[in-house]
């Protein structure tokens, strides 16, 4: 039986106390239920008179025997009333102990009650304040933990995990404010040149046309940046979010398009690019998968050293699909990898840069990633630069447009030198 909503009890202390209430009653029914039976059983035989004997067995031997004596025809009546009277008075210690079994119950009951209340309270009261503490924790002071101390029990091991919950909200939140911190000043800086440059050209009493030109091809470069870092927060925000839609896409054919694109760096460092390639088929979104991989070339391109090598590797092993990009370089602190992963954060520290770039590729690469349900590892290689790899659900057969540029493109090593 449901009760309605109005008539339900509202806080898990009531409940737990009527919840210990109507298990007492009940055990205590069951258990005055059985004594009564044993009771009623006990005193509710009948005495009978017999008489013993000996009889002769067919062997020889003797045995004795048991037979009811039949009262006297004048006794017969006195027995009757007697039966009938230890009938009525069974009848009514039955009945006597029936009630007072009952007046016992009830009494019972109500204590149970009231003992039910003090302990539910006691029970409750661990979890009480860990919900004064957690209504107190804002976005000011999310540092704060509940650090419940006692043996490890249900609660303990709640407050554990609302603390590391608390730990990861502080991390998120100390992660954002920096990235918002690092957005505005990579804007602003643009923003502030931008504004130097106009007025210096326009408070010029000798500008030409050609000073003019010259100012709004620098004003457009710049304004061409600042599209790029918007558009990098865009996909960034986006990864992050998750995705809408999956469809089949192989890494292998991403890895091809993304580098029919021209690359001014490869033929500035005369770098060589190699690649080797076989199906990976993940179920993703397209555009997003692209700029992962076209993130990562243009990260083992743009940081490498003259003459230096890029390599590029699909592969489906144990049921993930595989991407690896390995690039030389600068020799890169092992314990600064994770960094490189940060919005803004670049080898060093550092949070400027005059490469082109804004710190954004590995951090959209990240979060991409995650939002694939895939995960990104980094390695700092001994002789300088960094080796990536994208491990991926594996999206099943690869699609049928791959599949019909044969075998050669199944699996090969392709060198591009510039």
């Amino acid at each position: 039986m449901h009760l309605p909503t109005s008539l339900r009890p509202r806080t898990v202390r009531l409940r737990l106390t009527l919840l210990y209430g109507l298990l007492f009653a009940a055990s205590g029914a069951v258990l005055l239920t059985i004594t009564y039976l044993l009771v009623q059983h006990a005193t509710g035989r009948r005495k009978v008179i017999y008489r013993t004997g000996l009889a002769q067995a067919p062997d020889g031997g003797t045995f004795r025997t048991f037979r009811q004596l039949p009262l006297p025809p004048e006794a017969r009546g006195l027995a009757a009333r007697l039966d009938a009277e230890a009938a009525r008075q069974h009848a009514a210690q039955m009945h006597a102990l029936l009630v007072q079994s009952g007046i016992a119950l009830a009494i019972m009951v109500v204590v149970s009650i009231v003992l039910g209340w003090l302990v539910a309270g006691r029970v409750l009261r661990p979890l009480r304040t860990m919900t004064t503490t957690i209504q107190q924790i804002s976005a000011r002071n999310v540092h704060e933990r509940l650090a419940v101390e006692g043996p490890r029990d249900e609660l303990k091991d709640l407050a554990d995990t609302v603390d590391g919950l608390l730990g990861r909200l502080d991390t998120a939140l100390g992660a954002h404010k920096r990235f918002v911190a690092n957005a505005a000043h990579e804007l602003r800086t643009p923003l502030t040149l931008e504004h130097a440059l106009l007025e210096e050209t326009l408070t010029d009493r000798e500008a030409t046309l050609a000073s003019f030109r010259a100012t709004s091809e620098r004003v457009l470069t710049i304004s061409e940046q600042q599209e790029r870092l918007l558009e990098a927060l865009l996909t960034l925000a986006t990864g992050e979010r998750g995705l809408d839609r999956r469809e089949p896409v192989d890494l292998a054919e991403l890895v091809d398009q993304t580098l029919l694109a021209p690359r001014p760096g490869v033929e500035r460092l005369g770098l060589r690019i190699d690649v080797r390639t076989s199906p990976a088929p993940i179920a993703g979104d397209p555009a997003l998968a692209e700029r992962l991989v076209a993130n990562l070339i243009d990260n083992a391109v743009r940081y490498n050293v003259p003459g230096g090598r890029v390599e590029i590797g699909t592969a489906t092993e144990e049921g993930h699909a595989i991407l690896s990009v390995r690039n030389t370089g600068p020799v890169i602190p092992p314990d600064q990898v994770d960094g490189l992963f940060e919005p803004f954060q670049r080898l060093g520290g550092r949070t400027a840069r005059n490469d082109g770039g804004h710190g954004l590729g590995l951090s959209i690469v990240r979060a991409i990633a995650a939002a694939h349900d895939a995960t990104a590892t980094a390695r700092a290689r001994p002789e300088g630069g960094l080796d990536v790899a994208i491990r991926f659900p594996s999206g099943g057969p690869p699609p049928a447009s791959y599949e019909r540029l044969g075998e050669h493109t199944a699996d090969r090593r392709q060198t591009v030198a510039k």
